[in-house]
């Protein structure tokens, strides 16, 4: 939640610069990772700038001219991101490979918030989390990612030299 706050902030000081086109110092993403127990679910959450997510997806797809807000060719936007997220936003729940469906994004100022789930999860000792979002891009990307399932919130920063962590939950 604060974090989400921090982008959003982050997001808002950017996008006030005045500038037609947007530069900004800092590459980070923030993904939340959010257990429900009502509905056995990791409810995920992902926030990164337009203009980073657009590069990346330049440089998976060969096409330095693509628009991601108006892609030509029969593509959309979501399917856009739901392959490159798909590519490089990956986990692991007990040691095996987790199916993480892409609900949907959300355009919020300079920023994506993309949303996505892990259904049919009862319980878990492990989570690993491999995040290299945008690393191909800039050397110094920052992918922050938080998981809340029981307590206290475990947080990582993951970069392009440490692109996965493994979470370990206590059985209690």
């Amino acid at each position: 939640m604060l974090s989400n706050i921090l982008f959003s902030f982050l997001c808002s000081l950017l996008a006030g610069t005045g500038s037609n086109e947007l530069v900004h110092p800092i590459h980070i993403s923030v993904t939340e990772i959010n257990y429900n127990e009502k509905s056995k679910s990791l409810q995920i959450t992902s926030r990164m700038f337009v203009d980073e997510i657009e590069l990346g997806v330049r440089a998976q797809r060969k096409e330095p001219e693509l628009d991601i807000l108006e892609p030509k060719n029969g593509a959309t936007t979501k399917q856009l991101i739901a392959n490159y997220m798909a590519a490089h936003f990956k986990i692991k729940i007990d040691g095996k490979p987790a199916k993480v469906n892409f609900l949907g994004h959300e355009k919020e100022d300079i920023s994506f918030v993309c949303y996505l789930e892990i259904e049919n999860v009862k319980k878990l000792k492990t989570i690993e989390v491999f995040n290299d979002i945008i690393t191909e891009i800039h050397d110094d990307q920052s992918n922050l990612v938080h998981i809340t399932y029981k307590n206290p919130v475990k947080s990582v920063r993951l970069t392009r030299e440490n692109t996965s962590e493994v979470f370990t939950f206590s059985s209690k």
